[in-house]
């Protein structure tokens, strides 16, 4: 029997879900969600422009977390967010301007599981650390 395949869901496979039901095929068996991505979701609630998008929103947060037990962020996760920023940095860029994707991106290296988003260039320079599929 093979090997069951994973996968790490970005925050933004999380909402893209919602609106292409037909992604949900590409997906690989074995999901997980880190809790920085449950974080970018409570924030998304809380700023939403209007009632009726709050609402929207507050629905998929409660089906995530129904769905979902998300992937902590222990010492485990913090070890692997340093080297991660330290990447990120020696790439050029600002580890400060993207800091939930680099958590989400720690969760992915510590628990040695492959990144699934709609948005590579979020994780751009951390191609030797983890893998990062495109969905």
């Amino acid at each position: 029997m093979g090997e069951l395949s994973r996968g790490l869901l970005d925050t933004s496979i999380l909402i893209a879900l919602e609106e292409q039901g037909s992604l949900a095929a590409s997906l690989p068996e074995a999901l997980a969600i880190s809790a920085a991505t449950l974080a970018e979701l409570h924030y998304g609630v809380l700023v939403a422009k209007n009632n009726s998008l709050r609402q929207q929103r507050l629905q998929r947060l409660g089906v995530i977390e129904a769905t979902f037990e998300p992937i902590p962020l222990d010492a485990e996760v913090a070890r692997a967010f340093a080297a991660v920023a330290h990447t990120v940095k020696a790439f050029g860029k600002q580890p400060r301007a993207r800091v939930m994707d680099l958590w989400i991106a720690a969760t992915a290296l510590a628990k040695d599981i492959p990144l699934l988003t709609r948005n590579v260039k979020d994780f751009e320079g951390l191609e030797e650390l983890i893998e990062v599929r495109m969905l």
